[in-house]
Parts: structure tokens; sequence; C-alpha cells
């Protein structure tokens, strides 16, 4: 398994549990809508069912952006070598290491080694963008050198 491989497989299973967690609150909203029994306060039933069908319509979108997410990364190949910083590559920098793939936030992988996972349009990817090892760019002010791609 090549070490983009790894970064990879973390940023997969990040995206299957949140899709997972998703669901699950999906049908707990849609359990305690269907368990909700009319009360004789009348609209306290009404209020209940429409806060549970807004807490699953919630996780609905949750699941749905997740499962977006899921898709862009399965276009990804992460056997492919990279020289300069684009999607799908491993770019370690002044900040941190980056992989260009979803935006996922800061994960790590099955051995600890934090990353942020970034999206191409992420403010900062846009800065690397097309720069190779030994680069350097202004974000917001600040030196941003391209230590490795990969």
């Amino acid at each position: 398994m090549s070490a983009k491989s790894i970064y990879y497989a973390a940023c997969q299973a990040f995206l299957t549990q949140r899709i997972a967690l998703a669901r699950a609150e999906m049908q707990a909203a849609q359990d305690s809508s269907n368990t909700d029994t009319k009360s004789s306060a009348g609209d306290k039933y009404e209020t209940g069912r429409a806060m549970a069908q807004q807490e699953r319509d919630r996780h609905a979108a949750q699941l749905h952006e997740a499962q977006q997410l899921l898709g862009a990364l399965q276009k990804i190949n992460p056997e492919l070598a990279s020289d300069t910083v684009r999607l799908g590559a491993l770019a370690s920098t002044s900040l941190g290491l980056f992989y260009l793939s979803v935006s996922a936030g800061r994960l790590a992988t099955s051995d600890g080694q934090e990353f942020m996972a970034v999206s191409p349009a992420a403010p900062l990817a846009a800065a690397l963008s097309g720069r190779r090892a030994g680069e350097e760019v202004l974000f917001n002010g600040k030196p941003v050198r391209v230590l490795a791609v990969s």
C-alpha cells in the first residue's frame, strides 16, 4: 500500500463512519416520530412529530453530503504520483500535511499520523495549486513553503 493510500483510506473510513452515523440518527428520529402518541394536549403531539421530522430531514441532508463526498473521493486514484499540488496530491508544507481530496478537516491515519483532508477549492489548497516542492506562496500574508509533494 502506498503512503497516499493510507491517507485515502483514512478519508474513506471517516466518510463511511459519517454515513453510518447519519443513517442511524435518521432512523432514531423516524422511530421517535412513529412512537410519539397523541396526548390530551393536542398540539403537543403535532409539534413533537414536526420536530422529529425536522431532525430526520437534517440527518438526511448530512447523509446526502457525506455520500457526495465519498463519491468525489472515489474518483481519486491514490496510486497516481504527483509532483505538483493538485487533486489527489499529498503535500507536506510548513503549515502541516495536506491531502487534497475532500473537505473532511483534521484526520489521522491508522498509525496516528495527523493530516488535513482539504478540497482543492479550499483557500490554502487553491493558493498552493500547481506548486512544487521547494516553492513558497503567501497565504494570509504569511509565507507557506511546500516541503514535499507526492
